[in-house]
């Protein structure tokens, strides 16, 4: 009997192993990259000047000083998609991740506003967090989500997954789960990858963002 039930255990391992590299291959299927490392094309700037520039296959935000938040967004918009990144910033810089949002002439004379995930190099350490820019302010921030707190890594590059179905919106850091919410205000809208201001400050900070990819559930 003890051989049966060892037997039968062996045989449910290998059958789950064969399946693992499987499952990796179709979450592969379908992200097209919506930066393709050299250029800016397909992207506009919103809202403040900061500057933005390509540099080694990065995007690169730079802070400028007395100038409001600024977005770098893509000219297309998104519903339901997933939207994985890596990001770098500057310790004294906040910035983040717009996604489902807009830029309407009839809202704040054209403000950019939308769900955004949170980049934040605090000791607060709230990236990947949801925060409503220019709208509702925080709506799922990871005060009670110590383990996605601790996943952020100063000085170091970090990695965002975002998946945004119907009005379902959960986040990733490095791997952790952190945010999770259940929200239908927007449903479609842009990508865009914000500088946040910093007021009269006229030393530079930067942030930098890589292999900017996304797979369009949508259809």
């Amino acid at each position: 009997m003890k051989c049966t039930t060892i037997s039968a255990t062996l045989a449910f391992l290998a059958l789950a192993l064969m399946a693992m590299p499987a499952a990796a291959a179709d979450d592969e299927k379908g992200f097209v990259p919506l930066f393709d490392g050299k250029t800016l094309d397909g992207w506009k700037q919103l809202g403040g000047k900061a500057k933005y520039s390509v540099d080694d296959g990065m995007i690169v935000g730079q802070s400028v000083p007395n100038t409001s938040n600024s977005f770098l967004c893509t000219e297309k918009d998104f519903g339901d998609f997933i939207l994985e990144l890596e990001f770098k910033v500057d310790n004294d810089l906040n910035s983040g991740v717009q996604i489902r949002s807009q830029s309407l002439p009839d809202y704040k004379n054209g403000r950019v506003h939308g769900y955004q995930v949170e980049i934040d190099a605090s000791d607060r350490a709230w990236s990947a967090g949801i925060y409503d820019e220019s709208r509702r302010g925080w709506l799922n921030n990871l005060k009670e989500n110590e383990p996605a707190r601790k996943a952020f890594k100063r000085d170091e590059w970090n990695k965002f997954r975002v998946e945004a179905v119907g009005d379902s919106i959960k986040t990733w850091i490095n791997g952790v789960p952190a945010a999770d919410l259940k929200d239908s205000m927007t449903a479609t809208g842009f990508i865009g990858l914000q500088v946040h201001g910093v007021g009269g400050r006229t030393e530079p900070s930067f942030v930098r963002w890589r292999n900017v990819r996304l797979k369009d559930l949508s259809k």
